[in-house]
């Protein structure tokens, strides 16, 4: 069986994170800053799985697992907090919305 190594993995990851990391900076749409959230989770969970590859370990695919519940979480809460910022402000953008005074 052919390996991968770890350094490309983690390149990868790290390309990953950053890509959602822009996303998060850049869009001003609060689903595609969800989205862009959750490509950084995966990044995350990647390196967890390269890193537990490496050293043979299973606690990368454990960490991996805790990773999807916590976006599974996120995605399902986010998910209800931008429809009731849509009902009440009737945008998803997130400069207009920033007039939000608690």
């Amino acid at each position: 069986m052919i390996s991968i190594p770890i350094e490309h993995g983690l390149y990868l990851a790290a390309a990953l994170f950053l890509l959602g990391l822009m996303g998060v900076l850049v869009r001003r749409n609060l689903i595609f800053m969800l989205m862009s959230l959750e490509i950084m989770l995966n990044a995350t969970g990647l390196a967890f799985i390269v890193a537990g590859a490496r050293w043979g370990e299973a606690e990368g695919q454990i960490f991996f697992m805790l990773i999807l519940t916590l976006a599974a979480a996120e995605a399902a809460i986010g998910l209800a907090l931008i429809l009731l910022i849509y009902r009440h402000f009737g945008t998803l953008d997130a400069d207009r919305i920033s007039e939000m005074r608690g």
